[in-house]
């Protein structure tokens, strides 16, 4: 049984003052293409479908064509609701998609949805849970003793019956201890909503929404697929991607990243005034993509992002990187609201220390050593 996995998609989002439903609409066509290329059985929506409880008309009217094109491929679609959706709206109409072959988690109620397919080495069944809370689990099962994310998982697993000796898949949306966030996800104050991987023993591969970045989480088949697009900054260096896993007979699962292009990348540039601005002409730089420009002038140019515009008209921020602004620089991980896990705090150190972000491959050197330390 070969699943797409995706998550993330955050219909409607606006990063910086920028819609992003035109480069939204673009990756779904890509991941479209890829689901015919693949052949693929099932896409796994793994939560965050929207970047609101009360999405924009343009982001409902795309999620709907989306669908619309992957019932008329005859391919099964497994969707959950994430910590940014309504679970109440997403799942409306959700009986009637069942005809259709798509499958939608309804509100929680104290039991998570079940799917069975079949396939060559027999029945793989797909258990979809949506995003939850303790508060959702605890009145949901009404055991008033559950308080964490992680009693609650527990528990809301423990309720599935899930039998360990066929074939099972999870979709869920939560954050597994040790994973590496990104700026665009929403933090929690102290990690209050982590969860250990070990509530998904059972499980053969477990679709996991939520983290923004692609990566697995104690066992390879626990796995994070990222976002299709990048949201923030510091995604800047990543390689955007859908996964693709194969659920072969038990115990075997096959697991591929295939990359996504998109229709304007998000890049980090740095030089003086003049430097930037001959970019475009003698290094053949993109002037579409959306851009965070670090000028290195001792003195701010007047007008500067006005400037800037005219030669890059996406560009969504626009800092200063010189003796005033390193005077002002500190590193402080102590305020609960901006918490910075350790690799990120690193990186601010570097570019402190250096004057210059590090590298992709430096920074997943960084993030390698850090998730080590953790476990």
């Amino acid at each position: 049984m070969k699943f797409l996995h995706t998550s993330d998609l955050h219909l409607g989002k606006r990063v910086n003052g920028f819609s992003m439903i035109e480069d939204q609409r673009y990756i779904l066509a890509k991941i479209l293409e890829t689901v015919r290329i693949e052949g693929v059985d099932g896409v796994i929506l793994a939560g965050d479908i929207y970047d609101k409880p009360v999405p924009p008309v343009e982001a409902v009217q795309l999620f709907d064509s989306f669908l619309g094109t992957l019932a008329g491929l005859g391919v099964s679609v497994f969707l959950i609701s994430g910590n940014h959706d309504s679970a109440e709206r997403l799942s409306f109409g959700a009986g009637l998609m069942r005809g259709e072959k798509v499958y939608i988690s309804p509100v929680y109620e104290g039991r998570a949805q079940e799917v069975c397919l079949q396939d060559a080495y027999g029945e793989v069944h797909i258990w979809l849970l949506p995003f939850l809370k303790p508060s959702v689990v605890r009145h949901a099962l009404g055991e008033e003793g559950i308080g964490s994310y992680q009693e609650a998982l527990a528990a809301a697993v423990g309720r599935m019956e899930v039998d360990i000796g066929g074939r099972n898949v999870l979709v869920a949306h939560q954050f597994v201890t040790g994973a590496s966030r990104c700026e665009s996800e929403e933090i929690s104050v102290g990690g209050i909503d982590h969860v250990d991987a070990s509530v998904f023993d059972a499980f053969d591969y477990v679709a996991l929404g939520h983290i923004h970045s692609p990566q697995h989480v104690g066992r390879k088949t626990v796995r994070y697929c990222g976002t299709p697009l990048k949201y923030s900054f510091s995604e800047a260096e990543q390689e955007k991607s859908v996964t693709v896993a194969e659920v072969l007979e038990k115990g075997t699962v096959h697991i591929r990243q295939i990359p996504l292009r998109p229709l304007r990348d998000m890049r980090k540039i740095r030089g003086a005034y003049l430097e930037v601005t001959a970019l475009s002409f003698y290094q053949g730089t993109s002037t579409q993509d959306y851009l965070q420009i670090t000028l290195t002038d001792e003195e701010d140019v007047p007008e500067g992002m006005q400037k800037l515009r005219v030669i890059y008209p996406n560009l969504m921020r626009l800092e200063y990187d010189n003796r005033r602004t390193r005077e002002e620089r500190i590193v402080d991980g102590t305020d609960p609201d901006t918490q910075k896990s350790e690799s990120e705090l690193f990186s601010d150190f570097y570019e402190l220390q250096n004057n210059q972000p590090m590298s992709g491959k430096q920074r997943a050197f960084v993030e390698e050593m850090v998730r080590q330390i953790l476990l």
